[in-house]
């Protein structure tokens, strides 16, 4: 059964990228994107235009990116991991920084994975198909809580 991944970044192109390289991939998962913080928070908690469960799915992994407007992603992630009912969402950080002090801030807030942005599309749909691979092939996860 396809598991929903939820991806929150501000650069179109990227989301672009990203939902290509899920089809170039053959991946079976359904991908729905955010552009920042604030949608991403609203479509977890329901909100707004994501009120109605057909809307705003449970994901089953969170990509997000560092550097968001309205509410970056550091911000977020604290929001989700401090939160009983959505703390249990794998989150894999998935951005340009390759700061050491984003990485260890991001580990810190919770994140379960940090992947830089590779350069190349090939790259892309390889890290996607490994993702996918490991959080719904290999890791047992516990099932899912509907709020």
């Amino acid at each position: 059964m396809p598991i929903t991944i939820l991806m929150a970044d501000d650069d179109a192109d990227d989301r672009r990228l990203t939902q290509e390289a899920f089809e170039e991939g053959r991946l079976i998962n359904d991908v729905r994107f955010v552009e920042h913080g604030e949608e991403l928070m609203d479509y977890l908690r329901r909100q707004g235009k994501y009120a109605a469960p057909v809307e705003a799915p449970r994901p089953g992994l969170i990509l997000l990116d560092l550097n968001m407007p309205r509410k970056d992603g550091r911000t977020v992630l604290k929001e989700i991991k401090s939160d009983p009912i959505l703390r249990q969402i794998p989150v894999v950080v998935l951005t340009t920084s390759k700061a050491d002090e984003d990485v260890y801030r991001s580990y810190d807030l919770g994140v379960n994975s940090y992947i830089v942005k590779p350069v190349t599309f090939e790259a892309l749909v390889d890290i996607l198909q490994t993702l996918e691979k490991y959080w719904f092939e290999i890791v047992e996860l516990p099932p899912v809580k509907e709020a």
